[in-house]
């Protein structure tokens, strides 16, 4: 879900509100085009380990991204806001990612490969 960039700093906040903030590691599992979507997207399936499990997501990710590069792929995600529907998908997750020069996204991820559900701090 691409979301429009802040044209400055946001007003400062505290650590205990982004502490609220449950973001989490997980492995894309299952990868598949989103043609229901109205900007193009993929569904997503995301393993964030035992405690969590399997979540699903949307994300507009298909400039930089196939859906064979996905499957593998550690992410972040936020894994504690309500879930959207959108259309027929219900997104459980909000997957992270930064926007290019042109405005598309790529995704955040860990440097080293961690065990998945591991909370970023």
């Amino acid at each position: 879900m691409t979301e429009p960039v802040p044209s400055g700093p946001l007003p400062p906040t505290d650590i205990e509100t982004f502490a609220r903030l449950d973001i989490r590691v997980g492995t894309i599992v299952e990868a598949r085009p989103f043609p229901a979507a109205r900007k193009p997207a993929y569904q997503l399936w995301i393993d964030f380990g035992p405690q969590i499990g399997v979540k699903r997501s949307s994300a507009q990710v298909t400039v930089h991204y196939t859906p064979d590069t996905l499957v593998g792929r550690q992410v972040c995600a936020v894994v504690n806001f309500p879930a959207r529907q959108i259309g027929p998908f219900l997104s459980e997750v909000l997957t992270l990612g930064m926007p290019d020069r042109q405005g598309d996204v790529v995704l955040i991820k860990p440097d080293l490969t961690v065990p998945d559900g591991g909370k970023l701090f």
